[in-house]
């Protein structure tokens, strides 16, 4: 098992909730920690607490971005004309591995950056596969042909725990999605509460 692929089970036990809505989550079964210690009783946290705690299950939600990436994603959400927190939501959903999990192209986040790394995806015609790329109102995401009847792929479209949002339009015919617009907080299918407003608390304070 890849750091990545156990970083996900890991993710949902320490935040203590199913923040990709999986069915297999741990946290469906043992709602406490990871660790030896897991099962100790939690203190209350503090403000400081609660806003790292927002942060990290927002980078952890999105393949556990590292905390350069998502620094460097929030920098430029901070430049960006009006809500930082929205403007934060909005460039982490226009990642083409987001897309790519959007979609419904691939079960997880985690698969879909490693489906985008391994060259399955096209952008308007042209191969990418840099799963931070930016993709951009209008463009066209389409799996490869030679892709199209991967086993996770027909798996993914299937999955009836997740819908497609209205600002991606899919063809599952052709394995195409269409990137309408950026969302805003409110769009977003998170299966559990984000708050992009403490993360914008965090980063004002430290």
């Amino acid at each position: 098992m890849t750091k990545r692929t156990s970083a996900k089970y890991k993710i949902d036990r320490r935040m203590g909730e199913n923040i990709w809505g999986r069915p297999k989550s741990p946290v469906n079964r043992r709602e406490y920690g990871p660790g030896q210690h897991g099962q100790r009783r939690k203190g209350k946290l503090s403000d400081f607490g609660i806003q790292l705690r927002a942060k990290q299950k927002l980078k952890g939600y999105y393949g556990d971005l590292t905390e350069k990436q998502f620094r460097r994603i929030y920098g430029e959400a901070e430049r960006v004309k009006g809500d930082t927190g929205e403007n934060l939501i909005g460039l982490l959903e226009s990642r083409l591995d987001a897309v790519v999990y959007r979609a419904k192209f691939v079960p997880t986040v985690f698969a879909a950056r490693q489906f985008v790394n391994h060259g399955h995806v096209l952008v308007n015609g042209q191969r990418v596969n840099i799963p931070s790329y930016r993709v951009k109102e209008g463009d066209l995401i389409e799996v490869r042909d030679k892709s199209k009847q991967l086993a996770v792929v027909l798996e993914a479209v299937q999955l009836a725990e997740r819908d497609v949002p209205d600002y991606i339009e899919t063809d599952h015919n052709k394995m195409t999605a269409t990137f309408v617009r950026a969302p805003s907080l409110a769009d977003v299918p998170y299966p559990v509460m984000m708050e992009p407003n403490l993360v914008v608390e965090f980063y004002a304070k430290n």
